[in-house]
């Protein structure tokens, strides 16, 4: 009988550790997710802004040569320069900060579920 008792504590234990083991990956992976779309937020962002504005300092076809640039142009190479690392520092404060944020919840994963309908056929 003790063995019997022991087998349903070690198994009550597994258990335990299996549920805290899901919520640390939920949350391992919700975070993951969180940081991947604030990086691809700064990293559109900055795209745009080299997309529409890129011609202020010589990017053509995503490319600059620094050294045809005029003083405008340097101007505003050194301008956008300053710009695309204030996005990135706020952006990876941001990110850095999305675990703090998350451990104060539980996070669990909801998988997907199919149900599927059976039919009877006679």
């Amino acid at each position: 009988m003790e063995n019997f008792n022991k087998l349903i504590r070690e198994k009550s234990e597994y258990e335990k550790l299996k549920k805290e083991k899901i919520k640390n990956d939920s949350k391992s992976r919700l975070s993951k997710i969180l940081k991947k779309k604030v990086e691809t937020t700064m990293i559109g962002a900055l795209s745009s802004i080299e997309e529409h504005f890129g011609f202020l300092w010589g990017n053509i076809n995503g490319s600059v040569s620094l050294n045809d640039l005029t003083e405008e142009q340097r101007i505003m190479y050194d301008a956008y320069q300053k710009i695309r690392s204030e996005i990135l520092d706020k952006g990876n404060t941001q990110s850095r900060n999305i675990d703090a944020e998350l451990n104060q919840y539980e996070v669990n994963w909801v998988r997907f579920t199919v149900n599927i309908p059976v039919k009877e056929t006679s």
